[in-house]
């Protein structure tokens, strides 16, 4: 980014062609059957990891890009998100939840050896990784984790089961880092760890694929988790620390959910433009009506307001460890302002694009129908819109709870 105004840099415009042109070809032609047949394409994700698309943000030395922070690593990511998610919504949660929460919690806190043994197949794209933190009664509220992880020996047994949990199951998955209650503090509170699971673990379970409303291409399970046993090196990061290391994972989840939020608002105003002026009513294209014209003109409003506040929050991100950057509760801020507005509108801009497609919106075969779909979703996942509003007026000073 440039100035204050976040204009892509030449670099960064390239790389979005680049992404650009791989969802024409080797995704959206076959978006309508996958997602009918809710498959999982493997090897266009194998190809996503031949584009690079997963070691953006990762060093050279586990086979990442390495780009220097003025590159902009995570505005790059954000790009390729949106790039993905407007053709099509499962394949741009693929790789947001592939990097910020498969790769990015073992790059921010595993040990060397961690690294050295999951990152290389992860970055390349030949393996996929998950994040284990929401259960049927805790997400948000950490006190309420059931899952539990015990030390007997030289092993974590690890007892619990985990919900909604995205590339958890796919014959892509290596491993799964989950939260657990591995003891109590002084004060009463749980203790919760990270302990990462391998995929073919011993008690390790991924139950069958949800049979979800919308990202039917996504894979997306229940894990269980029955006397797990993994080394107790297995742990990640600090022994107690593994909520707080999560929460910090999200912040950066938030901005590139803005993303793929942005992409489907683009999509929204492409498909909305093109119909508008083919379809003919009472003598003329209905985009000469202003009732229509000015809906989409609305569109394109909440696409600008999104995209500064997603491109914004990812160069705040970008610059945060460079001499003057911003302040972490700064960027969390900013995380929070555009992953709320940038869902909320995504959700309303389908409801909008369907209402223009009138009759044939509500039709399987026009891909506003999928993208109505796949809106919802969302305002929920890396935190609801309730939580962001409590985040933003807890930023403002706000005594909220």
């Amino acid at each position: 980014m440039r100035g204050m105004t976040f204009e892509l840099s030449r670099e960064h415009e390239e790389f979005r062609r680049t992404v650009r042109d791989f969802a024409e070809s080797a995704i959206a032609p076959h978006v309508p059957q996958w997602d009918k047949d809710h498959h999982f394409p493997t090897d266009v994700v194998e190809q996503m990891g031949d584009l690079g698309l997963f070691g953006l943000v990762a060093p050279e030395e586990y086979g990442g890009a390495g780009l220097a922070p003025e590159d902009g690593p995570f505005t790059s990511l954000c790009l390729a998100i949106e790039e993905l998610g407007r053709v099509d919504q499962s394949m741009g949660i693929t790789l947001e939840a592939g990097v910020g929460l498969g790769i990015n919690p073992i790059l921010t806190y595993g040990t060397a050896e961690q690294k050295q043994t999951f990152l290389p197949d992860l970055v390349a794209g030949r393996k996929l990784a998950a994040f284990g933190l929401t259960e049927p009664g805790a997400g948000s509220d950490a006190g309420a984790t059931r899952t539990k992880a015990v030390i007997d020996g030289d092993e974590w047994v690890v007892n619990g089961s985990k919900q909604f949990i995205t590339n958890s199951g796919s014959s892509m998955t290596s491993v799964v880092t989950v939260t657990a209650r591995t003891g109590t503090r002084e004060d009463g509170s749980a203790e919760i760890s990270a302990i990462v699971i391998p995929a073919g673990t011993p008690g390790f379970t991924a139950e069958p694929a949800y049979d979800k409303l919308g990202w039917h291409i996504s894979d997306t399970h229940p894990l269980s988790f029955e006397d797990c046993r993994v080394p107790v090196d297995h742990l990640l990061g600090e022994r107690g620390r593994g909520y707080a290391q999560f929460l910090a994972t999200l912040d950066d989840g938030r901005v590139a959910i803005a993303a793929l939020a942005v992409g489907l608002i683009q999509a929204c105003v492409d498909l909305c433009v093109d119909y508008a002026g083919e379809r003919q009513t009472f003598g003329g294209p209905i985009g000469r009506k202003q009732g229509v014209a000015f809906q989409i003109a609305d569109l394109e409003v909440m696409l600008h307001a999104s995209r500064l506040l997603t491109y914004k929050a990812a160069a705040m991100k970008d610059a945060m460890d460079t001499p003057g950057g911003p302040s972490m509760k700064d960027f969390k801020h900013a995380a929070s302002i555009a992953k709320l507005y940038s869902s909320e509108s995504a959700v309303t801009a389908t409801r909008i694009a369907t209402q223009v497609f009138g009759g044939y919106g509500f039709m399987e075969e026009y891909a506003v129908a999928r993208f109505y779909r796949d809106a919802k979703i969302l305002e929920i996942g890396e935190g609801t819109s309730e939580v962001q509003r409590m985040l933003i007026a807890r930023g403002l000073g706000l005594p909220v709870e």
